[in-house]
C-alpha cells in the first residue's frame, strides 16, 4: 500500500466519486419497503415491462453486431476520405438529446415515415410495438458497440493479419482466425455496455414506441401519477437486476485468461 501524498488524493478522490455513485443508489434500494417491493414482483404488469426491456436491448444489440462489428473493423483498418465525417456520426446519437432522437427516428419510422410506410405492408410496425423498442434502443447505443470494437481491432497487429493471407487465407479466414479470437473480448465488452444503454433508454423509446412499455416508461408513468412510491418499487428491481446480471456477465464472460 502506497501512502504518497498523490495516492491518498486519489483514494479519496475516488472515493468521493464512488459515494456519489453509491449514495443514491443505496439508498433507494433501503428505504423501500419490503411489503411494497413483494407487491411490485407480483404485478404482471411489471413482469411484462421487464421481458420487454431486457429483450428488446438483447435483440437490439444482436442486430447491430451484423452491422456494427464490420463497420468497426473497417474504421479500425482503413483510411478513407470522410473517415473522420463517418466516426462523428457514429458517435452522434451519443451526444444529441434523447428525445431529439426520438422525434428523428418518429419521422422516418412512424406511420408516415419513409420506412414506416415501406414496411406497412409487410405487417411490420414501429410505434407502439416491439420493433420500435427495438429500433430506437439500437439508434441510441450502437456507438457504445462500434467504438469499443474498433480499439480492440486496433490493438490486434495488422501483420498478423497480412502472414495469415500469405500463408494462403483470405481476408475473411483472416479475420475470423487470426483477428477476432483476439479482439473478441473488447467486442463483448462494447455488446455489454450496448445491452445495458439499451435497457436504460427512456427518452427516444417513449417517443417512437410508448407501449408496450419498457421499465423506463412505467417508472415515469407511475411516478407521474401515483407518486414516488408507487415508482420506487420498479426502480429497485431494475437497478437490482440489472446489478446482479450486468455483474455476472462481465464476471463469467470478461475474466482474465489463464497464462
Amino acid at each position: 500500500m502506497k501512502f504518497s501524498p498523490f495516492w491518498v488524493f486519489s483514494w479519496m478522490a475516488g472515493g468521493l466519486v464512488l459515494l456519489f455513485i453509491g449514495l443514491p443508489l443505496a439508498n433507494t434500494l433501503l428505504s423501500t419497503p419490503l411489503e411494497n417491493l413483494a407487491a411490485t414482483l407480483s404485478d404482471a404488469e411489471v413482469g411484462r415491462s421487464m421481458l420487454y426491456t431486457f429483450g428488446g436491448a438483447g435483440l437490439a444489440t444482436l442486430l447491430a453486431v451484423v452491422g456494427g462489428v464490420p463497420l468497426a473493423y473497417l474504421l479500425a483498418r482503413t483510411e478513407f476520405p470522410g473517415k473522420r465525417v463517418v466516426e462523428a456520426v457514429v458517435d452522434l446519437p451519443v451526444v444529441i438529446p434523447h428525445t431529439a432522437a426520438g422525434v428523428a427516428l418518429l419521422l422516418v419510422f412512424g406511420r408516415q415515415g419513409t420506412l414506416g410506410k415501406l414496411f406497412q405492408p409487410l405487417g411490420i410496425h414501429f410505434t407502439d410495438d416491439l420493433n420500435g423498442i427495438v429500433v430506437a434502443m439500437m439508434f441510441v447505443s450502437i456507438p457504445y458497440l462500434v467504438n469499443a470494437s474498433r480499439e480492440s481491432f486496433r490493438m490486434v497487429d495488422a501483420e498478423m493479419e497480412r502472414v495469415a493471407m500469405i500463408d494462403g487465407a483470405s481476408p475473411w479466414q483472416a479475420f475470423w482466425l487470426v483477428t477476432l479470437p483476439q479482439a473478441w473480448r473488447g467486442v463483448l465488452g462494447g455488446m455489454l455496455m450496448m445491452w445495458a444503454r439499451g435497457i436504460s433508454e427512456f427518452g427516444a423509446v417513449v417517443i417512437l414506441a410508448y407501449h408496450p412499455k419498457v421499465v423506463p416508461v412505467l417508472i415515469f408513468e407511475r411516478f407521474q401519477g401515483y407518486g414516488l412510491d408507487s415508482a420506487q418499487p420498479v426502480a429497485v428491481i431494475l437497478i437490482v437486476v440489472v446489478l446482479v446480471v450486468f455483474s455476472l456477465l462481465r464476471t463469467v464472460l470478461l475474466r482474465p485468461e489463464k497464462p
